[in-house]
C-alpha cells in the first residue's frame, strides 16, 4: 500500500516536472519569436534614423537662415554718412568725406576697409588713417594729418621724419625753410640743417635754405639774404672761418652782399649786389 502511494507520488512529481519543462520551452520559444520580430522591425526601420537626423539638420539650418537674413539686412545697410575725425589744420574734411562717399557701392558690412583706407592715405595731407564701421549707417574715418617742418625743393614738403609729400602749396608754406637734394638724402639734409642753425645762432643768424647737390656740395641761404657756397669738403672748418670773417668784417655791409664763396683755402670771395657795385664805382 505504501509502495503504491510512493509510486503515485513519483508519477505526480514527474508529471509536474514535465509540465514545467514544457512551459519553459514554450516561454523560450515565445521569447525567440519576439526577438526575431524585434530584429525584423529594426532591420526594416534602419533608414528612419538618418532621415530624422537630416530632417532635424534642415530645420536647424532653416531656422538659422531665417534669423540671418534680417540680421544681415540690418548690419549691411547702405552708408548714409561718412564722418572724418581727428585734429587737422590743412586737410579739407568735407571734401575728403565726399570723395570717399562717392566711391562706396556696398553696404556698411560689405565695405572693403583696406581699400577705403588706401584711398584715404593717398591724400597728400593724410599721414595715417583708420576706417571704422559705426552702425547702423555711418563710416568713420580717423585721420592723422601730415605736419610740415620744411619745404622740399619747389613743390614738396617734409614732415618731421624726413618723408616727402606733395600737397598743393599755399602762401603760408613760404615761411618754412627750404631744403633740397636727392629724395634719398632727406634725413641727411635735415640733420645738416639743424647743425648749421646751431652754428649760425652764435652770430644771430638763421639758415632759411639748404641745398645738397648731386656731387655732394653744400650751399645755404641766411635769413639776411646772403647765399653761402660751402662746397664738399672741410665743411665745418670753412664755416667757422666764415663766421669769424662775418663777425669782424662782413656784418657791417651785410645788406650789400649777395653771395659769399668760402671754398677757398685761405680766404673767401664776395659777390656784391648791383647797387653796392654802383656805389663802389662812384
Amino acid at each position: 500500500m505504501n509502495w503504491f502511494r510512493s509510486r503515485q507520488n513519483e508519477e505526480i512529481v514527474e508529471d509536474e516536472d514535465a509540465a514545467q519543462r514544457g512551459a519553459t520551452r514554450e516561454a523560450i520559444s515565445e521569447e525567440a519569436e519576439s526577438f526575431e520580430a524585434v530584429a525584423v522591425d529594426k532591420d526594416r526601420d534602419w533608414w528612419l534614423k538618418p532621415l530624422w537626423t537630416l530632417t532635424a539638420l534642415m530645420l536647424f539650418i532653416g531656422g538659422l537662415w531665417s534669423l540671418y537674413l534680417p540680421v544681415w539686412g540690418w548690419l549691411d545697410k547702405p552708408v548714409a554718412a561718412v564722418k572724418v575725425t581727428g585734429p587737422v589744420r590743412h586737410l579739407d574734411k568735407p571734401a575728403l568725406a565726399d570723395n570717399v562717399a562717392s566711391t562706396l557701392e556696398a553696404g556698411l558690412l560689405g565695405i572693403d576697409i583696406a581699400t577705403v583706407r588706401e584711398q584715404v592715405v593717398s591724400h597728400p595731407w593724410v599721414r595715417n588713417a583708420g576706417v571704422i564701421r559705426d552702425w547702423p549707417q555711418t563710416l568713420e574715418i580717423r585721420v592723422e594729418e601730415e605736419v610740415p617742418v620744411a619745404r622740399w625743393g619747389e613743390d614738396g614738403l617734409l614732415n618731421h621724419e624726413g618723408e616727402i609729400f606733395w600737397p598743393e602749396l599755399k602762401k603760408e608754406y613760404v615761411q618754412l625753410p627750404r631744403l633740397s637734394g636727392a629724395a634719398e638724402d632727406t634725413e641727411q639734409v635735415m640733420a645738416q640743417f639743424h647743425d648749421l642753425n646751431q652754428m649760425f645762432r652764435r652770430i644771430g643768424l638763421k639758415v632759411v635754405a639748404l641745398d645738397l647737390e648731386k656731387r655732394g656740395a653744400w650751399s645755404l641761404v641766411l635769413d639776411n639774404g646772403i647765399r653761402v657756397v660751402v662746397g664738399r669738403s672741410a665743411v665745418n672748418e670753412r664755416l667757422e672761418r666764415f663766421l669769424d670773417l662775418y663777425t669782424r668784417v662782413l656784418s657791417a655791409r651785410a645788406e650789400h652782399i649777395e653771395l659769399v664763396d668760402i671754398r677757398y683755402a685761405n680766404g673767401v670771395s664776395v659777390k656784391w649786389k648791383p647797387e653796392a657795385n654802383d656805389e663802389n664805382a662812384g
